[in-house]
Formats: structure tokens, C-alpha cells, sequence
């Protein structure tokens, strides 16, 4: 017989303990169109162009700077195709506030340098600079895929993918064989894996006839005859290397899914289908989907831009409310991932606090580094209000911190929100081998924050 749960201790249950079967089924189903979506949004511009083709099947609509809204409407702003606004406008006052979500969807990854192509010994390779926070290790011996634009002299704007397709080639970044690596097995890690070694190989056939460079004109020749470009458009290009591949269920139990992107995707897709799925609101909703949080959230496309501002000093003109009430009153989730504790690296998680695989959407109250550096720390009163949002919704949902205090930490977009003075909590789903070029999550994990930002926009 089991032990009768004592009501003044708490304790921390899995997804499968608290929310049974049906809801399981439903978390495995929910996952394949976020599988879908992975597939088809590796790199924050794809992520936009999906986002949006899902918004516009549900109704939503392109806002520009200027334009009336009522309670009911709903509407997108693209910013520069890396960066895209959803809001819904609610029947409440504006003045009572917007409840906002914001995810990031860039990703750490490899981007070319402006000029990359070169050839050395008969190969030809591409010089990258990674993106974010990587280990370079990881992306060694590997299929990679290279996805992006270029922007030809003439203004013409070329999509390129390669990799993807079964019978696409892929690329390659070389690694040293063990038979030589004794100097490099000694070496500390950060010594023996350098960012300028991280050189993509595409090409060792030669071009008949030429004596200089002759596998580089080989692989221009392909460039211009399959994209009509040149090596100078390649300066104004923004092409990643990412892992090639599909997302795919791990486990024999196909309980959990191995991609690359969970950070930050995993989160921006839940925000995404909870604010299309929603019924009318209440308040007026927003969900943002950012880019250049791996790298500071600076830029036009980032969280530290204007235009968040703008866009609600835009909404709260249009519906006769006031701008500094508004930010008063709303609340955002920043909806970004957590560290799962991982029994294979025991030494640096803190298992009281550290989030559990399968255990329901993640809180962390404060992320930052060691003395909670870099860091907004939401309140007791937005903790205890979030509490009440998931417990009335049914939602599992669990608190966590980023490792022991004293070894690491990170940040996210909730300091940049929280400084507009807008409470503002951290809420994701937690991850295995975090900012690998594979990530590993739970189905169930990721059903219950598409359940918490339902619950959130609502509430």
C-alpha cells in the first residue's frame, strides 16, 4: 500500500503521475505538428515564414503603424522577416494591461564569414564564426546543411538550401583522426577545438582547365549556375550551417524528441499555437517570437529594439488607453528553456532545484550568474500569481535553477521586458544537452507549456 501524501510537504511529480493518460495521448499528438514546425523553421527566418503562414490560417492579419483596432482583431507585424509580433486585441480596457509571451527563435549554430570560400591542398572550404554559445567539439565529423539568403548587387534576394533533401549533399567539417591526436587528447578542450578551425568542406573536384584555385572556380561555377550568384554577392549573405537532418521521437517509448533549435523553439511554438488556438480574450494577448537572444538581444531584430515599445505605445493610442498603465498592468511569461538535470553530469546540478524531465513546464524565478547577476528575479506576488494560473488550469508545472551557484549560469529576454516595467517571469520547457547540435526534450513537457501559455493568456 502506497504512503498517504502529507499535505504540508511538497513534492515534485512527473506529468504521468499528475495528469494521466489522456493527457499523455494528447501531449504525443500535440507533437508532431511541433516536429512539423522544427523541420521547417531551422533558422529564425524560416521560424518567422512559418509562424506566419500558421497565424494568417487562423486569422490573422498584417498590422501597420497607423492602423484602428477593436476588441477581436488580430494581427502580425514582420520585423525584417527575423522578428514577428502577434497581438489580439482583447475586451477588456487597455489599461488593465497585456498579457505577453516572448520566445527567441535563433539558435546557436555556425554562420559564414563575409568572405569564406577558399581553397587550400585541393579542397575547398568555408570559413564560419558560431553563433552563440557552442561547443565546438560537437559540430566535428557531422552532416551539416547550409540554409539562408543572398542579396545579389542588383537587389534580387536568392534562397538557399542545401542538405535537407534525401538527395541533397551535405557538408563537413573535418576532425583529427585518433591515431595522431595524442598532442590534441592533451590539450584542454577550449585549446584543442578552435573557432577558426571550424573550416566546412564543399568541394574537392577540380574545374578542367584551370591551374589556380581550381576546386574553388569548380564550386563557383556550381554557385552561379545554380543561384546565379558570385563570389563577391556572398558579402552580402546571411548563411548558417546547421545541422542536417529531421527531428526524430528518442526512446523506445518515443517519449521524447532529438532536434536541432529546441532552444528556443520548444517555447516559441507552444506561445505560437496557444495565442492561434485561444478562444476571444480578455485581456489583449501578445506573443513575441525574437531573434539575437544567443547573442545579447542587441539589434533591430532583437528584444532591446524600440520597437517592442512602439508597438504597444501604438496599441494603447488606438484604444484610447494610456502607455505607462498599460506596461504597469500587463505581465509577460519569458517563455525560454531550462537545464534538465542530467544523472550523467550529477556534479553540477543541485537536484532540489533543477528541472526534470517529464515534470511539466519549468519556472525559474531568477536566472543570471552566481549572485543572481544579470537577472530581474520576479517577485513573490508574480510567483504566487503564476502558481494560481497553473494550479486552477491543471497545468504540471515545476520551479528550477541553471545549475549550482557557484559553476554557471545564463540569461533571457525577461530582463530587457522587466525593465519597461512589466512583471515578468521565466516558464519553458527543460532541456537535455542544451545548445548541442542535437537537443533532447519530452513530448509532455511540451504539451504542458502549450497548456501554461493557454492558461496564461487567459487567466
Amino acid at each position: 500500500m502506497s504512503e498517504k501524501k502529507n499535505p504540508f510537504c511538497y513534492e515534485k511529480q512527473s506529468v504521468y503521475e499528475k495528469a494521466g493518460r489522456e493527457t499523455v495521448a494528447a501531449a504525443y499528438e500535440y507533437a508532431k505538428g511541433y516536429v512539423r514546425f522544427l523541420d521547417a523553421a531551422k533558422t529564425e527566418r524560416e521560424a518567422v515564414a512559418e509562424s506566419i503562414r500558421l497565424a494568417e490560417a487562423a486569422g490573422y492579419r498584417p498590422y501597420a503603424f497607423g492602423d484602428p483596432m477593436k476588441a477581436g482583431d488580430k494581427f502580425y507585424y514582420n520585423n525584417r522577416g527575423k522578428n514577428v509580433f502577434l497581438f489580439r486585441i482583447g475586451t477588456e480596457p487597455i489599461n488593465n494591461g497585456i498579457r505577453i509571451t516572448g520566445a527567441h527563435i535563433d539558435s546557436p549554430r555556425l554562420d559564414l564569414k563575409q568572405v569564406p570560400l577558399y581553397e587550400e591542398r585541393d579542397l575547398c572550404f568555408l570559413k564560419t564564426h558560431y553563433y552563440g554559445g557552442i561547443r565546438k567539439y560537437q559540430w566535428l565529423a557531422m552532416p551539416l546543411a547550409l540554409h539562408g539568403v543572398v542579396v545579389k548587387q542588383n537587389g534580387e534576394t536568392v534562397s538557399i538550401t542545401v542538405g535537407e533533401k534525401e538527395d541533397d549533399p551535405v557538408l563537413y567539417i573535418t576532425d583529427l583522426l585518433p591515431h595522431l591526436a595524442a598532442g590534441e587528447n592533451a590539450k584542454t578542450v577550449s585549446a584543442a577545438f578552435q573557432g577558426e578551425k571550424l573550416n566546412v568542406l564543399v568541394g574537392s573536384r577540380p574545374c578542367e582547365g584551370e591551374e589556380k584555385d581550381a576546386v574553388k572556380l569548380a564550386v563557383l561555377n556550381h554557385l552561379h549556375e545554380t543561384y546565379g550568384i558570385t563570389e563577391e554577392d556572398l558579402q552580402s549573405a546571411e548563411l548558417c550551417v546547421v545541422p542536417a537532418g529531421r527531428a526524430r521521437d528518442v526512446g523506445f517509448d518515443r517519449s521524447m524528441i532529438c532536434a536541432y533549435g529546441h532552444d528556443d523553439r520548444v517555447c516559441a511554438y507552444p506561445s505560437l499555437t496557444a495565442m492561434i488556438d485561444g478562444d476571444e480574450p480578455v485581456h489583449t494577448t501578445m506573443c513575441i517570437l525574437v531573434d539575437k537572444e544567443e547573442t545579447g538581444s542587441d539589434g533591430v531584430t532583437g528584444m532591446q529594439s524600440n520597437l517592442f515599445m512602439d508597438l504597444v505605445s501604438e496599441i494603447s493610442r488606438a484604444l484610447g488607453g494610456n502607455e505607462a498603465a498599460v506596461r504597469a498592468n500587463s505581465k509577460c511569461i519569458s517563455s525560454d528553456v531550462a537545464a534538465t538535470y542530467d544523472p550523467n553530469f550529477d556534479d553540477v546540478f543541485e537536484k532540489r532545484n533543477a528541472a526534470m524531465l517529464g515534470c511539466g513546464i519549468a519556472l525559474c524565478k531568477y536566472t543570471g550568474s552566481r549572485g543572481k547577476s544579470g537577472t530581474s528575479d520576479a517577485s513573490a506576488e508574480l510567483v504566487g500569481w503564476v502558481r494560481r494560473c497553473m494550479n486552477e488550469a491543471g497545468v504540471v508545472w515545476q520551479t528550477c535553477e541553471l545549475g549550482k551557484v557557484d559553476i554557471g549560469g545564463g540569461g533571457t529576454i525577461a530582463k530587457y521586458m522587466a525593465n519597461h516595467n512589466i512583471d515578468t517571469i521565466d516558464m519553458g520547457v527543460s532541456v537535455l544537452s542544451m545548445h548541442a547540435p542535437y537537443e533532447v526534450i519530452a513530448k509532455v513537457d511540451l504539451y504542458e507549456a502549450y497548456r501554461a501559455f493557454r492558461a496564461f493568456y487567459r487567466f
